[in-house]
């Protein structure tokens, strides 16, 4: 078997997806899989099954396909969609204010709108139009099918009133009448349905627009990933450096990395040491010490000594590209969600064909006059036309996101709000999530007699010379408690160690404790008892507390020890205590380590620790979560939570984050504070109810109202009025939305 990609053109709404791959799964042996939002098919065959068959029975089901080719789509290629929109709305307006406001109309004001509306109907409303035409070539309907019928038919009838009707004669005035048509007692002949026919364009036009743009952003966390690495690379060439793009590396190549250089590729280090910021491929806090032997990571980034690097994995091998490939499958293998409407869709538009069909044959059977059986008719149809159900997704959405980045929530689209109403677990990852990702000064313990002022003090000013993240940290708090501070002389770093020099005269070190048995630096005398006990104390109870403890000496001897940590963000306990109260349970899940990630969690409030996992397994822990039956969100902020991200049933990344971990996610958090993912989940699950209480709105005003249109109790005009009013329900409805409290209000106030 083998698995192949194909890209689909022509796809208008989830049921198109769904038509091609019941086509594509007919065929022998055939496994398919069609993704609506990435506008994908991924398909198993086996090895005989060629991929022009493939192509053959996507386009015999009326769409297009073809193998995927490397580009980046230009601006021109999105752009078609908006023009239409936009000339609509400028088109659709006048027409729809003549129409409902009487007093507005001039003499030959309906000639000015039939020249309006023509371009609406047939240039603007095209995409429909020739949607229909291929769904009826294959005996097939969609919202697309009766938005093509509504709109042909009231502009049809328009014509025919202006043309036959008298509704053409200079001077007429067309009056907006809600009485009921009694049975078979008017003839509407004269009456005009243009701002019925631009109103659905424009309405659907956008409905389709605000889908286009969140679909556009599906392959953008794939792209994102790959262009994190390094484009060009210093390779060792007969002892000389050369810069070469990182395409041109191969296996055995050595290469050089500088001080806050990235590593181009996965590789093994064979000369120098140094500390390397992995934080972003395995969400590690602090950077790991390597040296010649040990393996590095492409795209991880050098923080301390020059490095040289022998080339292990090149191009689509490296783990780089690995997270990337995953990313794409995990977008790949989301489920296509329906919309409530595409799914009613399959049943409603065949229906009301047929009714309104079946109302024009019997109002001819019983006598009525062909221009009162085609006014029924067509009422049923306008009646139906999906105006409402146009603006209800899209309103809601509108009004919601707007509301949303007010407070702090990026909501991609209407697709991402199903999953918040089925939540019921939520994975957080601890840096940059829970914690600020940020060393800060956690603990001071100096030895017995020494000032521990005196302590913080000298070990920021020699650790002020140095770009280390714990070395950032000390210097900052003695900063911060000291002012200025004094500057070091004959300073060294010791990649892996630590860091000396001299400071007001004294010899200051400041690092792991091996460096201290190098220098044969003595506790000390017995004469003051209890240094050496002190000391061992703090770096045991430091590490069970799972922070980072750097020892401190001058004069040859050791004289404290100093703590440092990833500090918890003020608002994260609030956040976990007010998602529990969701209905959620917190999960924390970490590349850190263990004893770091349960300090951190019992900080927050968390039970459940997930420690120690590389991205690869977090998607894995995503996966097996949602194999327990749980419906997972994940929150996180790195390039190692993408995978996760885009393996959830929701993913949410904070906008401090990388751009990978943004794009890979559903819900986007501006503020950096976990307090915003509450409001997420709060906001999307109250958006997808105003959107579902939208369609059902609309829905029980087609239902109610198609059987009085086909009586011949609602003229077509008074179907306008009714369709009118029904959107105008839609979007009241909707701005209900911007009375939406954040939480982080609540919190500062109580």
């Amino acid at each position: 078997m083998q698995t192949l990609e194909l890209e689909i053109e022509g796809m208008t709404c989830a049921s198109c997806a769904a038509r091609i791959e019941q086509r594509l799964n007919r065929l022998d042996g055939v496994a398919a899989t069609v993704n609506y939002a990435t506008e994908k098919a991924r398909v198993t065959v086996p090895e005989g099954v060629g991929a022009h068959e493939l192509i053959a029975a996507v386009e015999s089901a009326g769409y297009r396909a073809e193998l995927p080719e490397p580009r980046h789509p230009a601006p021109a290629e999105r752009r078609p969609l908006r023009t239409r929109l936009l000339v609509s709305i400028v088109l659709s307006v006048p027409v729809v204010v003549l129409a409902m406001v009487p007093l507005l109309q001039f003499p030959g004001w309906q000639w000015v709108s039939f020249a309006l509306t023509l371009p609406v109907v047939t240039w603007a409303a095209w995409p429909f139009h020739r949607a229909a035409a291929v769904n009826l070539r294959h005996g097939a309907a969609t919202m697309d099918t009766l938005v093509s019928l509504g709109v042909t038919a009231a502009f049809l009838w328009s014509t025919f009133a202006l043309l036959f009707g008298g509704a053409g004669e200079i001077g007429m005035r067309h009056a907006v009448s809600l009485a009921i048509v009694p049975f078979g007692a008017r003839d509407a002949s004269g009456d005009l349905y243009l701002e019925v026919a631009a109103g659905v364009t424009t309405f659907v036009l956008l409905g389709r627009y605000l889908e286009q743009r969140s679909k556009r952003a599906a392959g953008a966390a794939l792209r994102a990933l790959l262009e994190l690495g390094a484009k060009d690379v210093a390779v060792l060439r007969d002892g000389r450096e050369q810069r070469v793009p990182v395409d041109r590396l191969a296996v055995g190549d050595e290469f050089v990395v500088r001080p806050g250089e990235q590593i181009a590729t996965d590789g093994v280090v064979v000369d120098g040491r140094s500390a390397v910021d992995v934080s972003l491929l395995t969400g590690e806090s602090v950077p790991v010490e390597v040296e010649a032997g040990d393996a590095v990571v492409g795209a991880s980034v050098n923080v301390g000594g020059r490095l040289v690097v022998r080339a292990t994995r090149v191009g689509a091998d490296t783990r780089l590209a690995q997270m990337a490939r995953l990313v794409e499958d995990a977008q790949a293998g989301k489920a296509a969600v329906q919309r409530l409407a595409d799914r009613i869709s399959g049943v409603f538009v065949p229906i009301v064909i047929v009714i309104a069909l079946a109302t024009l044959a019997a109002w001819l059977l019983v006598g009525g006059t062909v221009a009162a059986a085609f006014t029924a008719a067509v009422a049923v149809l306008i009646i139906a036309c999906p105006c409402a159900l146009g603006l209800a997704t899209p309103t809601a959405l509108l009004v919601g996101t707007g509301r949303g980045a007010q407070v702090g929530v990026l909501i991609k689209g209407p697709e991402v709000l199903e999953s918040t109403r089925r939540v019921d677990t939520i994975v957080l990852d601890k840096t940059g999530t829970v914690t600020t990702g940020r060393m800060s000064l956690a603990a001071v313990h100096p030895a017995a007699g020494v000032d521990e002022g005196e302590l913080l003090r000298l070990a920021g000013a020699l650790e002020h010379a140095s770009e280390h993240p714990v070395a950032r940290a000390i210097a900052e708090a003695a900063a911060s408690r000291f002012g200025d501070l004094p500057v070091p002389e004959a300073f060294e770093n010791r990649a892996g160690l630590g860091v000396h020099g001299v400071v007001e005269g004294h010899l200051v070190l400041v690092g792991r404790p091996a460096m201290l048995a190098e220098w044969a630096i003595e506790p000390e005398p017995a004469a003051e008892p209890g240094t050496e006990a002190s000391v061992a104390d703090a770096l045991a109870a430091e590490a069970e507390a799972g922070r980072t403890a750097v020892v401190v000496a001058w004069d040859g001897r050791v004289r404290g020890v100093i703590a440092v940590a990833d500090a918890v963000k003020p608002t994260s306990a609030a956040a976990v205590s007010r998602l529990r109260a969701l209905g959620l349970e917190p999960i924390l899940l970490t590349g850190d380590h263990e004893q770091v990630a349960r300090r951190v969690a019992a900080e927050v409030g968390i039970d459940r620790v997930i420690a120690g996992v590389l991205p690869e397994g977090k998607a894995e822990v995503i996966a097996d979560l949602r194999a327990q039956g749980r419906s997972v969100a994940m929150v996180g902020d790195g390039v190692n939570d993408a995978v996760a991200l885009a393996r959830a049933d929701l993913g949410i990344a904070m906008g401090a984050g990388s751009d990978v971990a943004i794009e890979a996610s559903d819900l986007t958090l501006v503020r950096d504070d976990l307090l915003a993912a509450v409001d997420a989940i709060r906001l999307s699950r109250r958006t997808m109810g105003t959107i579902r209480g939208n369609l059902f709105w609309a829905f029980a005003y087609n239902v109610a109202a198609i059987p009085l249109a086909a009586l011949g109790l609602l003229n077509p005009m008074l179907a306008g009025a009714a369709m009118a009013f029904s959107s105008l329900f839609v979007v009241g409805n909707s701005l209900r939305l911007r009375t939406f409290r954040s939480v982080s209000r609540d919190v500062r106030q109580g």
